[in-house]
């Protein structure tokens, strides 16, 4: 980003919204990448040359996604109520989930990625089990299936320990909707520790765009924090990269380039392999914010007894 004055900064020069540059000065935009990497590291007297803007963007928004894959960790979240259906549409710019917690009573319950499978298409057939066409030849479908019904109504058996739990009709003691019985659920014989949570359950229907939920009441309020690739939609002049990593996008670009040209020899391209690997193993370590205050934090638990 280019230099600005405290009042652009703090109140965008007067102009809504007023928090338009805040924080900005961290980042660095692709066109600045780009154009950067145009003057110095391409001409008649460098290792690339002859070389078209569009292949150093596309490379510059692959190494951006590559960032975000990997090193950036920069977490997006976003709040929803689920629909009837028990679902949650994914953001157009979902790539992988981090954490799902359903808020409830001004807190987060994170939740459980259910094993079984909760979800299913279906096609309409006949008493006799045969397959329904339309006059186009194409398969019938119905709204949803009946594992889709069972999860919807609740209807269906769940093996973790919440209200779709065969442990719920047992003799015991119902408490907020949990129920507890006179033994004890974390020392019981054989309990399997991966299904041992109250709370309600999710899997996530990639094809579909979908998280499907289970055990959870109507209208709830949901909270994905979800991984994207940095592309914001599609706006090249909204992609952005941590001044940490433009050293890295430099040399990924060059490697991109010369690992893909004729006529270069194995060691130029290996040399530039290193170097990428080398700037992006630091900026990991730069941005891994090891603070002296964070590890004295960690080491005062080290005298807590245990018994």
């Amino acid at each position: 980003m280019a230099y600005i004055n405290d009042y652009a900064y703090y109140a965008n020069s007067g102009t809504a919204p007023t928090d338009a540059n805040w924080g900005s000065y961290q980042y660095v935009s692709l066109a600045d990448i780009v154009n950067n990497f145009m003057l110095m590291y391409q001409g008649n007297h460098e290792l690339i040359n002859n070389i078209e803007r569009y292949q150093i963007l596309f490379h510059a928004k692959r190494g951006v996604q590559e960032l975000n894959y990997d090193a950036m960790k920069e977490i997006k979240i976003l709040q929803l109520d689920i629909t009837q259906q028990l679902r949650f549409v994914l953001p157009q710019d979902y790539v992988n989930w981090v954490r799902i917690s359903q808020f409830r009573n001004g807190g987060l319950h994170p939740l459980s990625e259910n094993i079984q499978t909760n979800w299913s298409s279906a096609y309409l057939q006949d008493n006799n089990s045969n397959i329904l066409f339309d006059q186009n030849g194409n398969v019938l479908r119905p709204q949803d299936s009946e594992v889709d019904l069972a999860r919807i109504l609740g209807s269906n058996r769940s093996i973790y320990l919440n209200q779709g739990s065969p442990y719920n009709g047992a003799e015991g003691y119902c408490c907020d909707g949990n129920w507890y019985f006179d033994y004890a659920i974390g020392s019981r014989f054989g309990l399997n520790t991966e299904t041992a949570n109250s709370n309600p359950t999710f899997t996530i229907d990639k094809q579909s765009g979908v998280i499907n939920f289970s055990n959870i009441s109507g209208a709830a309020s949901i909270v994905l924090e979800y991984v994207s690739d940095g592309m914001e939609n599609g706006v090249d002049t909204e992609v952005q990269v941590n001044k940490l990593f433009e050293e890295y996008i430099y040399a990924y670009i060059r490697y991109s380039i010369l690992n893909g040209r004729l006529g270069i020899q194995e060691y130029i391209v290996n040399r530039a392999r290193k170097d990428k690997s080398s700037l992006l193993r630091n900026a990991k370590i730069r941005l891994s914010n090891i603070h002296p205050g964070r590890l004295l934090m960690n080491l005062r638990g080290q005298n807590k007894i245990i018994k």
